[in-house]
């Protein structure tokens, strides 16, 4: 099926999955044990791509390590105070084997799902580890040279990055895969992308990976840039990812490769062939709260946003009902998930979970449903899956000041959306801890002479609006803190000289000079003695 120009991704931690759907069954759960009724439920929420975590291969050495580590183990403890060996399976990024895990039921009980994924036009995403591998791998004992080495000098100095290992060639000094700017993962051991064979062994395992799935998520896949790898290792290498995804793209064309990235980096990894790379930057911006850096950001070429991925949280990032305050979460969501870009959601993220459950567990504690959040995040998800959205042409709106002195317009974000058949839509979300106003600059041509009705899928308020005003001054707006609308714009018929502007609330029809207390100001109404927020 044709892929949309704006797709929705749902991920799904498969351990926890299928621990939680074990309950109701008389064995474990495997991969043909998720129900029909599950997948139906994505297709109506308007995903198009289903990523499940972790379905590959681990092994004893990286549950040991687990199962070992006090750090990790306090954090297992404060999450799960009931916590049972049988809790803790190891990480699913320590990997041992690019096949389905056992007890998952292996490689065919994924072609099944996958076969049931696509006869409702769901593509299935999986994990792809390019940095390293798990201790057990089979390459340790039998290709030691696909590592990279350290010396006795190096693991006295630093324990925390490199340990002894048993290979075919006796006892060495491996590293652990790692970050640059963090101690190294002690369930992995470093993949060494200067030697060229490693680079061939990847690209034989991305094609394997690539029959049985429609797409990966690439862990951490700056870490395999030259220059990165270089900068950690002080090992030169030559570039991984240009030549591998069109490798298999030549093979499958329609192949997606999605890139977990950080540290500006987006761009490069877009341009060596990736569809889709990670938006930190507009995750951070909202959880600063600090609008003009934000509306920067949204300042980029189309070209490069429409390769972003945008989330709230995923399996590394706190749950947005913990990092997100009630107030600013709903308005968050707004501005992330109705911006140009892949739409990313996580297992547990409508029903407000607040605790992030560590990739070395298979079990998640019990919480309550915030009923209200998941009622915020179904409409948002009627709103996501109209075509609009999906197919139409975005545009970063301009908000200007209401009057002279006024700086709150700085805190909305607007953007417009045009549809393949002239549908009209328009996204306002003011920002900020405080009442806001602004004049949004309406771009469209052909507003003037009709009336314009702009009724807010988010909400019952409907607007109703003269477009020679629109066009001369654009759409007035007083919101208070943290509120949004999302607009379907209408054009309701001529212009009538002298005509009334109305608001209607709940499908009522108020007129303006009726309201019993002004919370917005009418346009063209002299302001006098106006009061906003100090800066």
């Amino acid at each position: 099926m044709p892929r949309p120009r704006y797709p929705s991704l749902f991920q799904v931690n498969t351990r926890v999955y299928l621990s939680e759907h074990a309950a109701g069954l008389a064995h474990p759960a495997t991969l043909d044990d998720i129900p029909d009724r599950a997948l139906d439920e994505w297709v109506q929420a308007g995903f198009d791509l289903i990523w499940f975590l972790g379905v590959w291969q681990t092994g004893p050495a990286g549950r040991r390590v687990s199962k070992s580590n006090s750090e990790w183990l306090k954090e297992f403890h404060q999450i799960l105070p009931d916590l049972r060996p049988s809790d803790i399976c190891g990480s699913c990024f320590a990997i041992q084997d690019y096949r389905v895990h056992d007890e998952f039921g292996g490689n065919e009980a994924l072609d099944r799902l996958r076969q049931r994924l696509g006869n409702r036009g769901l593509r299935l995403i999986l994990d792809f580890v390019p940095n390293h591998t798990a201790l057990d791998h089979p390459w340790v004992s039998e290709h030691p040279d696909y590592y990279v080495w350290g010396s006795k000098k190096q693991l006295a100095a630093e324990p925390h990055n490199y340990c002894r290992t048993e290979t075919s060639e006796g006892e060495l000094i491996l590293a652990h895969g790692r970050d640059p700017y963090f101690a190294g993962w002690p369930d992995t051991l470093q993949l060494n992308y200067g030697n060229p064979a490693v680079r061939q062994a990847m690209n034989r395992e991305l094609r394997r990976i690539a029959t049985q799935c429609d797409g990966v998520r690439c862990d951490m896949a700056m870490l395999v840039l030259p220059e990165v790898f270089e900068r950690t290792w002080g090992i030169a290498a030559e570039p991984f990812w240009p030549w591998v995804t069109k490798t298999v793209r030549d093979e499958i064309t329609d192949f997606l490769f999605l890139a977990e990235v950080y540290w500006d980096l987006e761009s490069m990894l877009q341009q060596q062939g990736f569809d889709y790379t990670y938006d930190k930057r507009l995750y951070d911006h909202l959880h600063e709260m600090h609008v003009p850096p934000l509306r920067k950001h949204f300042l980029t070429s189309l070209n490069f946003q429409d390769k972003l991925v945008r989330f709230l949280e995923n399996h590394d990032e706190p749950r947005a009902a913990a990092a997100f305050s009630p107030e600013t979460h709903r308005p968050a969501a707004i501005i992330t998930y109705l911006a140009p870009g892949l739409r990313f959601f996580h297992q547990g993220q409508f029903e407000g979970c607040k605790i992030r459950v560590p990739v070395h567990l298979r079990r998640r504690p019990a919480e309550p449903v915030d009923h209200a959040l998941a009622e915020f995040y179904a409409a948002l998800l009627e709103c996501v899956r109209v075509p609009v959205f999906r197919e139409g042409e975005w545009r970063l709106l301009e908000c200007r000041p209401a009057w002279d002195g006024n700086w709150t317009s700085d805190c909305f974000v607007a953007y417009s959306w045009i549809g393949k058949d002239g549908e009209r839509s328009l996204v306002a979300v003011n920002y900020s801890d405080h009442q806001s106003q602004c004049y949004v600059v309406i771009p469209w041509i052909g507003l003037e002479g009709q009336m314009w009705q702009l009724s807010d899928r988010m909400g019952a308020v409907v607007y109703e609006r003269s477009g020679d005003c629109l066009a001369a001054q654009g759409l007035y707006l007083d919101m208070p803190a943290w509120t949004y609308h999302v607009f379907d714009v209408h054009e309701t018929g001529k212009h009538r000289v002298g005509g009334d502007i109305r608001i209607t609330t709940h499908k009522t029809v108020i007129p303006w000079h009726n309201r019993g207390r002004r919370s917005w100001v009418e346009p063209n109404t002299a302001v006098t003695n106006p009061v906003w927020p100090a800066r």
